[in-house]
């Protein structure tokens, strides 16, 4: 062989190994690995996120009791919580100390950095005590390990939180009861070796461990809300053998199968960490609490048999927007199984309930929207409950029960006149409050009820006239359109009108007490002048059209405070996450920036979103600007991160935003696979150049719920500058209110 030849065949060899080492590799990266529970963990103003482990939407859910993110001290580990970020139901915690000695009454000092978070695995490490935690949850079960220093002498404390009693049954079992808002929790727990155990220390027990052996404590246990057996009975039935990495890898199997539904290829791993940590989050809420085929239920204190799950805890007014919408494209099937939970509860309590916790309806925000899911979910085949049920129990709602917040009860003088003159009448300011319902603090919200209560009114309009409720259709789809009565055109805001149906002197930046909630609710006439999401279109023609419509809309978002932050934040600490008088950190707000797709300026739904996710949404502790509130905030970034949105949950329709990622594939539960392709995307490509929808042209920014459940395929070809034409053109608008009779 000639040297010449030899030389062109190792330049060949080189090159070909070059090539292959270059080229783009797949992805075997595990989406759970991107999860962060550590993201959000300090709150800007009010509430942080909760490093939570648990399995998706079960009932274990632990996570370490402490302030938040800052905090270098740990109370205790509560066995599970009653709701989302409320109220711990009994507790564990491990020492090196006597029982007589009492530091098992201290805080244990920790180190961020030898602490281990994911969904389903934690683990943490005491400097003073030496002692390392792990746990493990199952689904009514849980799994403490605790790895203590050489011939210390351990102790594990076991706590009462609400109320209750403990029983020691020997030296390695132990049961208890927590009594909390008229019901109980039962708790059955095993050691691995037996110990010495007390329980006349209100309200903890204290089990002493010998100082030589094993150091090695483990604890599993069985939570239930029927009795003390079923808690022992959930406890043989998942954990039968002493095996936590087991249960662990039981787990990460769930969590990877999950987070596995959407897929995602480009973007930067800390758009991806924020996109599945968001995930996640929505995995919190709801719960299911049917155990063995039997569940209770505190909307009438009776144990249920039925073999479909029971879920609690939902927070309506925040998750409807978002989180329902979300669970309705990847697990349908559990959301016709929550959805029939409320006609359950409805069936037990004679109310459809508006936040439904484990232990109560908790009349919080205002609203009845569990209307506008259940019309969301039947327009997109989702079905499988009892809808004429649920039905009696809206109009029950709408017609019988009183709107004002944080009230459950019936009608009041204020409700027969808003269904008089079609609008909740507010107070002067200073004026004093004359009916005894109004809740002293959360106050009338004139304006935020009469605009919700429009919405809640289209969306029963729209199921009656699926259902074929010729009357009620005609009655709810006039109260349908109450918001206009508040609608100044002069200050172009929705403003509070006095009995008299005369406008209210105010600041609508900054008037209305605590929150605004004399005329609003957590938020200031800013940002309620655009909640009418099921009459796009009449809001427009009331702002003058889509010129003025998209001006004001700008304006939204370069208003000044008109005073400091510390102001405004002193009296409005809901509303973070601000961009002008736009509130990030607040649910009123998500559809907000979607809103130029109806106006003809897609483009600059573009540019906000991408500004809005790359601002407040980072992979960080701060990266949550205002409350998550278990998945309903999040949500928000799963669906703005992937492309589109739902502005008006009702119609099966998702208006297009700017996609981080080149590729997004959803799986869905009939075997399709939708996939929006985002050719150029990155972070200075975000604006959409064109688009096509299985092949064809798509000149409007907006799809159906049937395009995802087809399987379709999104194709937006991506470029630095807006292009102004696309989805410009009046036809190309998003519906808004279609007519359903």
């Amino acid at each position: 062989m000639k040297r010449h030849s030899i030389k062109t065949l190792i330049t060949g060899i080189v090159a070909s190994f070059l090539l292959v080492s270059c080229a783009p590799k797949p992805e075997t990266r595990s989406n759970l690995s991107y999860v962060d529970p550590y993201i959000g963990g300090v709150g800007h103003l009010l509430q942080p996120t909760r490093p939570t482990v648990h399995l998706p939407n079960q009932m274990i859910r632990m996570h370490p009791k402490r302030t938040d993110y800052l905090d270098d001290q740990i109370s205790f580990f509560p066995l599970t919580i009653m709701s989302h970020r409320q109220g711990d139901l009994f507790g564990i915690m491990p020492y090196t100390c006597s029982a007589e000695d009492g530091l098992w009454k201290e805080r244990q000092t920790y180190d961020h950095d030898l602490e281990t978070v994911h969904p389903h695995y934690y683990s943490t490490y005491f400097v003073d005590s030496d002692i390392r935690t792990e746990f493990t949850p199952g689904r009514k079960t849980g799994y403490f390990k605790f790895t203590f220093p050489e011939k210390s002498k351990p102790l594990v404390k076991l706590q009462i939180n609400q109320g209750g009693e403990w029983h020691i049954i020997s030296g390695n079992a132990i049961s208890g009861e927590e009594v909390f808002m008229g019901m109980k929790a039962y708790v059955y727990g095993e050691f691995n070796f037996p110990g010495n155990g007390t329980s006349n220390i209100e309200p903890v027990a204290l089990f002493v461990f010998p100082a030589e052996g094993d150091q090695t404590i483990e604890f599993k246990y069985g939570i239930s809300f029927i009795d003390a057996e079923q808690a022992k009975a959930n406890l043989k039935k998942e954990i039968p053998a002493w095996d936590f990495d087991v249960l662990k890898d039981r787990g990460e199997k769930l969590w990877t199968e999950k987070l596995g539904a959407i897929q995602v290829r480009g973007g930067t791993d800390a758009q991806r960490r924020t996109f599945y940590t968001s995930l996640y989050r929505c995995y919190e809420r709801m719960v299911n609490i049917n155990e063995d085929g039997r569940y209770y239920s505190a909307y009438d204190h009776q144990v249920h048999e039925s073999d479909r799950p029971f879920y609690v805890d939902d927070w309506v007014w925040d998750t409807y927007l978002a989180h329902h919408p979300l669970r309705m494209l990847l697990d349908p099937r559990e959301e016709d199984d929550m959805l029939q939970s409320y006609v359950n509860m409805y069936e037990q309590s004679g109310t459809l309930p508006q936040f439904p916790l484990l232990h109560f309806d908790n009349p919080a925000m205002h609203g009845f929207h569990s209307t506008i899911v259940f019309l969301d979910a039947w327009r997109k085949g989702i079905r499988d409950y009892n809808i004429e049920t649920a039905y009696e129990g809206m109009k029950k709602n709408a017609l019988e029960a009183t709107m004002l917040p944080w009230r459950n009860g019936p009608s009041t003088e204020l409700d027969t006149f808003y269904r008089t003159y079609g609008f909740y009448p507010a107070l002067e300011p200073g004026e004093k409050e004359t009916v005894e319902e109004v809740h002293g603090f959360e106050k009338r919200q004139s304006v935020a009820i009469t605009l919700a209560h429009s919405y809640d009114d289209w969306a029963l309009a729209a199921l009656a006239g699926e259902m074929g409720k010729t009357e009620d259709y005609d009655y709810f789809i006039k109260e349908a359109t109450n918001y206009r009565n508040l609608y100044r055109a002069d200050k172009k805001l929705m403003w509070p009108k006095n009995a008299e149906g005369k406008w209210i002197d105010i600041d609508p930046k900054f008037d209305g007490g605590p929150g605004g909630r004399d005329y609003y609710d957590e938020n200031n006439g800013y940002t309620y002048a655009w909640q009418a999401q099921h009459d796009i279109y009449g809001l427009i023609e009331l702002m003058g059209g889509r010129e003025e419509f998209t001006a004001n809309l700008d304006q939204l978002f370069r208003e000044d405070l008109g005073r400091t932050k510390y102001q405004f934040w002193a009296k409005f600490p809901d509303a973070t996450g601000l961009v002008g008088q736009f509130s990030m950190g607040n649910e009123p707000s998500f559809h907000i920036p979607y809103l130029y797709n109806y106006a003809g300026e897609p483009w600059k739904t573009q540019k906000r979103i991408r500004f809005l996710l790359d601002t407040w949404f980072q992979d960080n502790i701060f990266g949550i600007p205002g409350d998550e509130d278990g998945g309903g905030m999040t949500a928000f970034v799963v669906f703005s991160s992937m492309g589109f949105y739902p502005v008006t949950p009702g119609l099966p329709v998702y208006t297009i935003g700017s996609p981080v990622f080149e590729e997004v594939s959803i799986k869905l539960d009939n075997g399709s696979t939708f996939t929006i392709v985002a050719k150029g995307c990155s972070q200075v490509n975000k604006y959409i150049q064109s688009a096509r929808l299985n092949g064809e042209t798509l000149d409007r920014p907006w799809f159906n719920h049937e395009d995802i459940l087809a399987g379709s395929t999104l194709s937006l070809e991506m470029g630095p500058y807006p292009n102004k034409e696309w989805g410009a053109a009046p036809a190309a608008a998003p519906p808004s209110m279609i007519d359903t009779k």
